[in-house]
């Protein structure tokens, strides 16, 4: 983005989110083993910054106890060099390669954050090379297919790989000319939300319309081809640098063809609800015809998935349910964020050190001492009220009976989840219940568009009695849309989209244990082993990372409650 404001200083500030470099961050990997993961904007706390994660690596390193003279390499997730020549072939590309994406880029801001690690110990693994890593090591399997679907990487926007015996072998590609993920990010922007940040609120919103409405645009414009590839004719009509780069023809073309581009503060129609829900229906069958084709081509029943439109959890759940594969992974951390995982995960199996196991709940971010909490609480003594508990049964109990009254609880415990959903440490909880809760949560913390669902986080073992899934089926990461038992509709109404779906989580016991147990307190309290979680934070900020965040953010909203590991903070009463 910084290169784009230098260059174009005179765009629509929605417009510079065209571009790459999003959501950095940083893992650490020792030994094959993950100890560590965080995104840099957890501690900067710019939302979805693309900075160099310095603070995300030092945590890394505090985790381990290590200094950075004791890494063996550091791995970053893309790699321009073979494309060098096609930056060359204009002024400003020829700059943009030399000043963002050549190495010597990235070696000068390695001196500048980290100036004593040796540059000739800085490797670099391809952006869709990274994303593949980062979900077949963690997905257990020996073979699997493997399919990133995201933007675009260096100049791709899909690459399928045959994952094997440790090995990830290249099957085919699709250009970033056409793209998916760029198109669902361009008709995003053009219905009055921000390119590369918003595509989900796109999501919430197609259920609303009529897919059928604009089936025949996103039909004749997004070509399923043969050998489960696709094409996408609008994305070619930019020509020039400047055309390319801001996507100007195909916004052009969006806006005589498709509706007139809604500005942000605009209101929201039924037919921009019928293009979300056009648009989604297509991305839908995009991913089925590629993932398809290329399982059945190789007699692949288990498929991973990775890279941002793998974050589209109504897409992931058509998939669960179309029966072309009997076992789908997704990698919790499928954005950009994700990458820093999949490049110190891909070095990792170079050295032979990799363990492929099953990746369990993320929580690979900080953690804080009673001692740091107790620092943090003193500083809004004046503020606040604390009740100390001895035992997490009795927190549990506590906070199950004013979730069971209606109250909105904010839930801060253990080590930060990495990737972009609250999954039990750094949550805002209600029953699910509760009628009107949404409509609460949304005005007195979020302040989010009123369309947006929000997700039920469920036990394990009671996930099959309110959602149409198989007894004891794992979903932990919060990734996909399942749908809610039609006799529970009117029962769950702050989680019950309108549709009927709901972006479940299941938690089990064994890799979320303080959770489950909150839940199933919550079980003997309301009959109901499930809980509303939405993430920790208000509209435009990361979620919360330190204790004084999670206390800053509970009195500056409508939070009522806020429980600090094994303290609960309740304001003072003037």
């Amino acid at each position: 983005m910084p290169f784009k404001q230098k260059r174009w200083p005179s765009l629509d500030e929605r417009e510079y989110r065209i571009s790459q470099g999003h959501d950095s961050a940083a893992a650490l990997v020792i030994d094959g083993h993950i100890v560590a993961a965080v995104e840099e904007e957890r501690f900067n706390r710019k939302k979805h910054c693309g900075d160099f994660p310095v603070n995300a690596i030092h945590y890394c390193l505090k985790e381990a106890g290590l200094s950075i003279n004791d890494i063996d390499e550091i791995a970053h997730s893309f790699d321009y060099t073979p494309y060098q020549k096609v930056y060359a072939m204009d002024r400003t590309g020829a700059e943009f390669y030399r000043e963002v994406l050549s190495r010597e880029a990235l070696l000068e801001s390695m001196k500048r954050n980290l100036p004593v690690f040796p540059v000739e110990r800085v490797h670099h693994v391809g952006h869709h090379l990274a994303h593949a890593a980062s979900v077949y090591f963690t997905s257990g399997w020996n073979e699997c297919l493997v399919v990133i679907v995201d933007g675009m990487g260096e100049a791709h926007s899909v690459t399928v790989f045959h994952a094997h015996d440790g090995q990830l072998t290249r099957l085919h590609q699709i250009p970033a000319m056409d793209s998916i993920g760029i198109l669902y990010s361009l008709v995003t922007l053009h219905l009055g939300f921000d390119f590369n940040a918003d595509e989900y609120k796109i999501m919430g919103l197609a259920p609303y319309g009529d897919p059928e409405r604009y089936r025949a645009f996103f039909d004749k414009h997004v070509e399923l081809a043969e050998g489960g590839s696709i094409r996408i004719p609008i994305l070619r009509l930019n020509r020039t640098r400047e055309e390319r780069e801001h996507y100007v023809v195909t916004r052009h073309y969006l806006n005589e063809h498709l509706i007139k581009e809604r500005r942000p503060d605009e209101e929201i129609t039924s037919e921009h609800e019928n293009i979300a829900a056009g648009l989604q229906a297509c991305l839908d069958r995009t991913l089925q015809h590629i993932c398809g084709y290329f399982g059945k081509k190789i007699g692949l029943r288990r498929l991973a998935l990775a890279g941002g439109v793998a974050l589209n959890c109504t897409s992931n759940g058509k998939l669960l349910r179309s029966g072309l594969f009997e076992g789908i992974y997704i990698q919790p951390a499928a954005g950009d964020d994700g990458t820093a995982l999949g490049a110190a995960l891909y070095r990792s199996a170079f050295a032979k050190e990799v363990v492929n196991k099953r990746l369990s709940v993320p929580f690979f971010g900080p953690s804080y001492t009673e001692e740091k909490i107790a620092m943090a609480v003193a500083e809004f003594e004046d503020r606040v009220e604390v009740q100390r508990f001895g035992k997490l049964d009795e927190v549990c109990e506590t906070a199950a009976k004013l979730i069971a009254a209606g109250k909105v609880v904010a839930w801060f415990r253990g080590r930060m989840e990495f990737g972009p959903r609250a999954l039990g440490h750094r949550s805002i909880l209600a029953d699910p219940g509760h009628p009107g809760m949404r409509d609460r949560i949304n005005g007195m913390v979020k302040m989010r568009e009123a369309f947006r669902p929000f997700a039920p986080a469920v036990s394990l073992e009671q996930a099959s009695q309110w959602f149409d899934v198989p007894p004891m089926a794992e979903l932990p990461y919060m990734i996909m849309i399942v749908n809610v038992r039609k006799q529970y509709w009117a029962e769950l109404p702050a989680i019950t989209h309108v549709d009927g779906s709901a972006r479940v989580q299941t938690v089990s016991a064994s890799d979320n244990s303080d959770f489950h147990r909150l839940l199933k307190a919550v079980g003997e309290t309301t009959g109901r082993e499930m809980v509303l979680n939405t993430s920790f934070n208000v509209k435009g900020q990361p979620i919360v990372n330190t204790p004084q965040e999670a206390l800053d953010t509970f009195l500056r909203t409508g939070i009522e409650f806020l429980f600090l590991e094994n303290m609960l903070i309740k304001r003072r009463e003037s």
